[in-house]
């Protein structure tokens, strides 16, 4: 059994599995010595021979036990058609969402326009590397694409003022997302992944009387999905007003926690497994404060089924080096 697997499915409180979100990415030279060479983000997730590569390549440097498919949560409405850029030093921008444009699109055109994510998962899962290894694959959750769809770019700390005022046009994306994130999870399931996880990166936007309908019923809707096809699924509504509640509601088999919560009240309050929490910044510190960091959170969970992780991803500007060291300390604890 992988070690993922053991820690959400039997429980086990014996072993602290480790992986890194986004621990293929900037932080790596080898990493931006692809990115160099090719500067069109969609296009690098969507060719699966270096996708598949850039996946990997934190795997040969470090001893982590998942790796996670190299992808954007935007795949999604890119395969729906909706215009998706990333600009240095801004972040994605998107496109004018046309409702009658996305309403059109059938399940077999969206899958072929991002069919070599799938091969890329299929390369990874069959690559010796990921022998008794997780292969994580993962998406968006309904309200932070339904964010970045309408917001057309990262709300940062609020969102247009206007974002609520078409009910309709909110509840037919909601619908359309459901759809093709399923079509999207089952590919991703059906070529090799594992695990699924589910990134709610703005879930902490709404006010507690609004996550019944942007983030409850529609991600509830997902992670049923997700338990019918067989593979544990973990969820990361980011910031969200009420941690408790959401675990006791939308019922993932594990929840990530980020770095502004006390895991002294996770302990106590969330029965399931629990994943990351540690401060990005902290890899920027030293060793020593590393070190201390990390071991708080393994101490504290140290009879609950844990996973190492962060609380959000690795920051660009991190030594390679910090995280072999943080790797070594899950590893000897």
């Amino acid at each position: 059994m992988t070690p993922l697997h053991k820690v959400i499915i039997n429980k086990d409180t014996k072993i602290n599995p480790i992986w890194i979100m986004r621990q293929a990415g900037r932080y790596l030279p080898e990493f931006r010595e692809i990115r160099k060479a090719n500067p069109h983000f969609i296009n690098l997730c969507l060719n699966e021979v270096l996708s598949s590569e850039i996946t990997l390549q934190p795997i040969k440097r470090f001893n982590l036990d998942a790796a996670i498919i190299f992808s954007d949560i935007l795949i999604l409405p890119y395969g729906l058609n909706q215009k998706v850029e990333f600009k240095k030093n801004f972040g994605p921008i998107l496109g004018e969402l046309n409702i009658r444009d996305i309403s059109k699109i059938d399940e077999i055109d969206f899958v072929e326009k991002i069919f070599p994510v799938y091969k890329a998962i299929k390369k990874v899962s069959n690559n010796k590397l990921t022998n008794n290894k997780n292969v994580i694959g993962f998406v968006g959750a309904p309200w932070t694409l339904l964010v970045y769809m309408i917001n057309q770019q990262s709300p940062k700390k609020s969102l247009k003022e206007d974002f609520f005022k078409d009910d309709f046009l909110i509840n037919r994306v909601l619908l359309i997302l459901e759809k093709f994130l399923k079509v999207h999870i089952k590919n991703q399931v059906d070529n090799g992944a594992n695990v699924i996880q589910i990134f709610d990166s703005w879930a902490g936007l709404l006010e507690e009387k609004d996550l019944p309908n942007y983030i409850y019923t529609p991600t509830l809707n997902l992670v049923n999905f997700v338990k019918t096809l067989g593979v544990p699924v973990i969820c990361f509504p980011r910031e969200i007003k009420n941690y408790k509640e959401y675990c006791e509601i939308v019922k993932p088999d594990a929840v990530n926690i980020d770095y502004n919560i006390d895991p002294n009240y996770v302990l106590k309050n969330i029965k399931i497994p629990i994943q990351g929490g540690l401060d990005p910044k902290i890899l920027l510190t030293d060793k020593e404060t590393l070190k201390k960091e990390a071991t708080k959170y393994l101490d504290i969970f140290k009879d609950h089924p844990y996973i190492f992780n962060l609380g959000h991803g690795v920051l660009p500007e991190t030594k390679p080096e910090m995280v072999e060291y943080l790797v070594n300390v899950v590893k000897d604890y």
